[in-house]
């Protein structure tokens, strides 16, 4: 008797649904329990919020999660396709230098990445427990979180990938070669540890950022390069899913605890102006790769902000918010206090940052709406971000700029930047003594000290049987650092660079102390007057021994320290230029724009900052000469291209044109920003708009779409100025594009009334449609565009 087999295929089918079928019992079987136990507590007349309570809470979570997941899903899949097709799928997110031939050399270092990835995963297990885990107990344990201890750590078979590749060859120094490469990973690694005494477990672990690696010094024998600094431009992304016991915190809130850790671990190694170094040669000094290496200061004012979304929900529907600010540049963060009610803050708050590589930082301002809830989850609602390019400060000098929010229906904040270089010239501390008294604010700064504590020897014993764990701790006015513990040891090393910002080194005073792990007794110390650098050769000293005080005879420490004076930075144009004052803020245009969303002409926003010093186009390319009329202003064709900034925003060139239809003309500066990926817009005027009927004089105002969609999230749209034929706008404007999707859009430019004209069936006064695929933007372009009929255009 002949038994008919099932076909393999009907029955893999039917054992996943079998399996489908016991999962969704499984699952709700077990959130059926979890529901009955608390519903159960509120039968014993608690309250029907224990009913309520958790099933909210699960459908908040469920929802977290599966977005968390979609996202986490679809950039492994992105991590297991060949190279090309990753980076070319990616590449309206690559860097702008990444072109075809970078392409080509990605793929080959991650041909070179995937043959020695078992290596790098030794090492980064290595790198995991020494360093990192340290770093994630103590930070940890502020939240009453102890004993975490990573258990089991496989980063998989999956190495990260490069999207792009840029080698540096100017503005380098001739013994080091630098790199930076747009690093991706999204691999499959299996990472256990204990926390609290439960087990819990990391998946999918994701980061994506930009990673610069500098070979230096050049040597002349083998490996050909003393050693390496390895580090990230700006804070990488990081995201992760949480499986075990640690599932139950995987949900909004508790989760970015353990996130938000996880990211300021990294950032504390390998985060500008932290660099991770890497040791390749005994035949260099330490000092060489591990010395902080600042660049300058930039000194932030967070003026205030205007127009902010309304978050908080009052009695009668939407309320206001409570607004503040963190100011981000790498690893180093500052924040404002919050402002309650209100969503025009002022906050007048100040504050100095490191800068290691002008070139290439960015300095990130996040408003949040302040809301109560868990101390280090993300309990706060956004209200928006800036984002300012900091080689652009560096060009200027200085820049006062109102910036319209990012990721936000509205909403714009004031910002003051200021360059400041490091000077070898102890004379400039008068001036900069001098501009912080005028400032009137007693946190500036006007001193760089470099502190590099490379060992200490002869150190008491604290305790009589064995040898001290000792760690060194180094403080200057509110500033503490403190170096890695070294285990039981008199003779310690601990080559470890730190930088302070000063007030004032005539006064101010560097204190170093060394401090036993184990017992927390002092094992020396020493007091250091910091003007005594100015009476040494370039203000500093190298790896000398100091004597240790309250320690042993012939206990010393050896260090080496650079004093640098803050300096404003010569402006980079011919022109004078001014100091800002407190008042500049309150400053407004002298058109009839209404005050309460008007934009101040001496406070334009980002596109100042955009504007670099190239020459205003003063031709249309052939294929707008039909439709475009670029000035003939003598004040445009003679002006400086160093002040160009200053032209559009304070003295726009004069038109007598009314346009080639008689409908009048408006004047638009254009720039993409290809680092930022952002399209800036500037309606700067229009003029002579005809008057056919002086008792209906036209409400002008401008509107934007993209085309060819002309969806309803392009949309941007000026203020109206009333009765007026020649209205002066100077509005700014961003569209978030890529490259590659710039050169498939159209810009819809449209002029319109907003009183209806009696003489006329539409408020259109105007249009003109902007093809990107004709025009080069990439450098500032400011032209004037004739009008043309609503007609002229079909939608």
């Amino acid at each position: 008797m002949s038994v008919s087999k099932e076909h393999p295929i009907k029955a893999m089918e039917r054992k996943q649904v079998n399996s489908s079928i016991l999962s969704v019992i499984f699952s709700a079987v077990k959130k059926a329990s979890v529901v009955g136990i608390v519903y159960l507590a509120g039968y014993m007349q608690w309250s029907i919020a224990w009913f309520i309570g958790p099933i909210v809470l699960f459908v908040i979570r469920d929802q977290w999660k599966t977005t968390s997941d979609r996202r986490r899903t679809i950039a492994k899949a992105a991590a297991l396709a060949s190279e090309k097709d990753v980076v070319l799928a990616r590449l309206d997110d690559l860097p702008a230098w990444v072109f075809f031939p970078d392409i080509e050399r990605a793929e080959w270092i991650n041909r070179i990445i995937k043959q020695v990835w078992p290596n790098i995963n030794h090492y980064a297990r290595d790198l995991i427990r020494d360093t990192i885990q340290p770093n994630l107990r103590e930070s940890l344990e502020a939240y009453k979180l102890s004993g975490f201890k990573f258990e089991r750590i496989v980063l998989g078979t999956v190495p990260f990938r490069i999207g792009g590749v840029k080698v540096y060859d100017k503005n380098i120094a001739r013994n080091e070669i630098v790199m930076d490469l747009d690093i991706f990973y999204a691999g499959d690694c299996d990472i256990t540890f204990y926390l609290a005494g439960m087990k819990g477990g990391i998946r999918d672990f994701q980061l994506h950022g930009m990673l610069r690696v500098v070979m230096k010094p050049l040597i002349t024998t083998i490996p050909l390069v003393g050693g390496l600094q390895v580090f990230f431009l700006n804070n990488p992304d990081i995201d992760f899913d949480l499986v075990g016991i640690a599932d139950l915190l995987d949900m909004p809130g508790l989760s970015d605890i353990l996130r938000r850790i996880v990211v300021e671990t990294v950032a504390s190694m390998m985060v500008l102006p932290n660099k991770f170094p890497i040791q390749l040669s005994d035949d260099i000094e330490a000092i060489e790769l591990k010395a902080p290496e600042p660049e300058g200061v930039l000194r932030v004012h967070v003026v205030e902000a205007k127009n902010l979304m309304k978050k908080d929900i009052g009695m009668l529907g939407k309320g206001k918010s409570d607004p503040y600010a963190v100011v981000t540049l790498g690893a180093q963060e500052f924040k404002t206090k919050v402002i309650v009610n209100n969503v025009d803050p002022k906050w007048d708050f100040w504050c100095e940052a490191q800068i290691s590589s002008s070139e290439s930082q960015l300095l990130t301002v996040h408003l949040w709406d302040w809301d109560p809830g868990l101390p280090g989850a993300q309990n706060h609602d956004y209200l928006g971000r800036a984002t300012v390019e900091v080689s652009n400060i560096v060009k200027k000098g200085q820049d006062d700029m109102w910036i319209t929010l990012e990721q936000a229906k509205h909403g714009m904040v004031h910002l003051r930047l200021t360059w400041l270089v490091l000077s070898d010239d102890y004379s400039d501390l008068k001036a900069a003594l001098e501009e912080t008294q005028l400032l009137r604010v007693t946190s500036m700064s006007t001193a760089l000290l470099t502190v590099f504590i490379d060992s200490a020897k002869n150190l008491p014993q604290a305790r009589s049987s064995t040898k001290p764990d000792p760690y060194a701790v180094l403080k200057v006015g509110n500033t503490i650092h403190e170096t890695k513990e070294i285990p039981r040891n008199i003779h310690p090393v601990w080559e470890q660079g730190f930088t302070f910002l000063v007030a004032n080194p005539e006064s101010d005073t560097l204190y170093l102390t060394i401090i036993d792990k184990k017992t927390s007794s002092e094992l020396g110390r020493i007091t250091y007057n910091i003007s005594k650098l100015s009476k040494k050769t370039k203000m500093g000293v190298y790896k000398e021994p100091f004597s240790l005080l309250r320690s042993g005879p012939e206990s010393k420490v050896v260090w080496s320290m650079q004093l640098k004076i803050l300096k404003r930075a010569e402006d980079v144009d011919d022109g004078p230029t001014s100091r800002l004052e407190r008042t500049d803020s309150q400053k407004s245009t002298g058109s009839a724009v209404q005050d309460v969303v008007s934009t101040p002409k001496e406070l334009e926003v980002e596109i100042k900052n955009e504007l670099t010093d190239n020459p205003v186009s003063d031709q249309p390319p052939p294929e707008y000469e039909e439709t475009v009329k670029a000035t003939t202003s003598p004040v445009l064709a003679s002006t400086p291209t160093s002040e160009i900034g200053d032209l559009i925003h304070r003295s726009p060139s004069i038109t007598s044109s009314a346009g080639v239809h008689d409908l009048g003309r408006i004047q638009l500066t254009m720039k993409y920003s290809v680092q930022r990926q952002r399209l800036i817009v500037v309606i700067h005027k229009i003029a002579n708009i005809p008057l056919k009927d002086p008792s209906s004089i036209p409400d002008p105002y401008v509107k934007l779409y993209l085309l060819p969609e002309r969806a309803k999230d392009s949309k941007r749209k000026t203020q109206v100025v009333k009765d007026n034929c020649n209205a002066v706008f100077d509005e700014t404007f961003e569209y978030i594009l890529s490259q590659g999707e710039l050169n498939t859009k159209q810009l819809e430019v449209t002029v319109a009334s907003q009183k209806q004209l009696f003489y006329s069936g539409s408020n259109i006064l105007g249009m003109v449609v902007i093809d990107f695929e004709k025009l080069n933007i990439s450098q500032p372009y400011t032209a004037w565009f004739d009008l043309n009929p609503e007609s002229t255009y079909e939608r």
